[in-house]
């Protein structure tokens, strides 16, 4: 599994105690080990999940072992990254991009 530090891995057994459940909005990178894109996009994870800690949590889930969370959202693509708010996604992504880009998608969204 690619490890991003400060990102916590969820899975289908807990994802909606953590995510759906927070009490702040989740950043949820839907991932693989197979996924380049993805090994591009952990340090930017690492970097904004410790910048935005009090306006947001950052977690990861591995689309390949967890299939009832993937079906459920519809992730067809890796990485997709949604944000979740109140129970509910806001918005979704696909693909990976620089922390900058990340930061001004999310501020619409974190306001």
């Amino acid at each position: 599994m690619i490890h991003a530090e400060g990102v916590a891995a969820v899975t289908d057994t807990d994802f909606d105690a953590e995510v759906l459940g927070a009490d702040r909005p989740v950043l949820v990178e839907f991932t693989a080990d197979w996924c380049g894109p993805c090994r591009q996009l952990a340090p930017v994870l690492s970097a904004v999940a410790k910048e935005e800690t009090q306006r947001m949590k950052v977690v990861r889930i591995d689309a390949d072992t967890n299939p009832e969370t993937v079906t459920r959202y519809g992730v067809l693509s890796m990485p997709t990254l949604m944000v979740f708010d109140g129970g509910e996604p806001v918005t979704s992504m696909v693909g990976a991009r620089p922390k900058r880009r990340l930061l001004q998608e999310l501020e619409g969204v974190l306001g």
